[in-house]
């Protein structure tokens, strides 16, 4: 029997994949047979995908990924993502399967998180990381920076609305603002390959000494958006000093607009600290938001 880990569960459930769940067991056995793979224990840190330790034919470490069927294309995306990535800045992709949603990664280490290092250290890593990353984009049909700037204004709105205000208007006004000038600034020929989720638990450790990153959502879009989710993160932190600060070094160690990243950074901390609130992952749902609340006012300068 598998233990499948309660967030894991509690997902399928929430999107209609009772089944999926009852067929786990079948699942893996396929799998197993059709790469020639053992699977070992569950990682229960996992919240989208059931996430197995592998080992191949040939002895070598790897990791086997079943992502939760939720109607939406979340894992031909990330697959997408990591066959054009090859490798680089992304964990490598050994095989993949997007019928069975099944994904053969290369096993990597701990997580950034659990190095406990300075946020500025953190934040070199995990740019370095992206830029190896950012590359030209083929039409892969990842969604773009603009679609996903209408898709967070909408969430935000409708959000803030069904959670009784939990943040200020001034707030809400600031992201919504910040989501307009980057729908105007999107070009399609200039945008990359971002992963659009990069955080702590998301860079994991290499056999090269290195952090890649893993579960990659995917977008075409401006590199801004990868550092605005950094911008996001350790809300405590950001009003210990100047706010602006941490925009201005991601700005200066990657070449990368401060303006746009500091927009991103508005709008996911708003939008990410409304989805914390919606689902009681606290305190850091509210540090968001008050966050959120207290530069409201701020624009970037150099």
């Amino acid at each position: 029997m598998i233990a499948v880990p309660k967030a894991v569960q509690a997902k399928a459930e929430l999107v209609g994949a009772s089944d999926w769940l009852d067929g786990l067991a079948d699942l893996v056995h396929d799998v197993e047979r059709s790469w020639s793979i053992t699977t070992g224990k569950v990682y229960q840190d996992a919240s989208e995908a059931l996430v197995l330790e592998a080992t191949t034919e040939s002895g070598r470490s790897a990791v086997l990924k079943l992502i939760v069927p939720r109607g939406d294309d979340a894992a031909r995306n990330e697959i997408a993502v990591l066959v054009h990535a090859d490798g680089n800045g992304c964990a490598a992709l050994l095989q993949h399967d997007l019928e069975r949603g099944a994904l053969l990664l290369e096993r990597l280490g701990p997580t950034l998180h659990e190095f406990g290092l300075p946020i500025a250290e953190r934040h070199a890593i995990m740019s370095d990381a992206g830029m190896r990353l950012w590359r030209p984009v083929p039409d892969l049909g990842l969604p773009t920076g603009a679609e996903k700037a209408a898709w967070l204004a909408e969430f935000i709105t409708s959000t803030w609305e069904s959670l009784d205000c939990p943040c200020t208007t001034a707030a809400i006004d600031a992201a919504l603002a910040a989501l307009e000038r980057r729908i105007a600034a999107h070009d399609d020929e200039r945008s990359v390959l971002v992963h659009g989720d990069i955080h702590q638990w998301n860079a994991l450790l290499g056999s090269d000494g290195g952090f890649k990153l893993v579960d990659p959502d995917g977008l075409s879009a401006e590199p801004a958006y990868d550092l605005g989710v950094l911008l996001r993160e350790d809300p405590v932190e950001l009003l210990q000093g100047d706010p602006l600060d941490r925009a201005r070094w991601l700005a200066a160690r990657t070449g990368v607009d401060g303006g746009a990243i500091w927009d991103w950074g508005l709008a996911e901390r708003v939008s990410t600290g409304l989805l914390l609130r919606s689902i009681d992952e606290e305190p850091i749902g509210s540090q968001m938001l008050l966050a959120a609340d207290a530069v409201a006012a701020l624009r970037f300068s150099e």
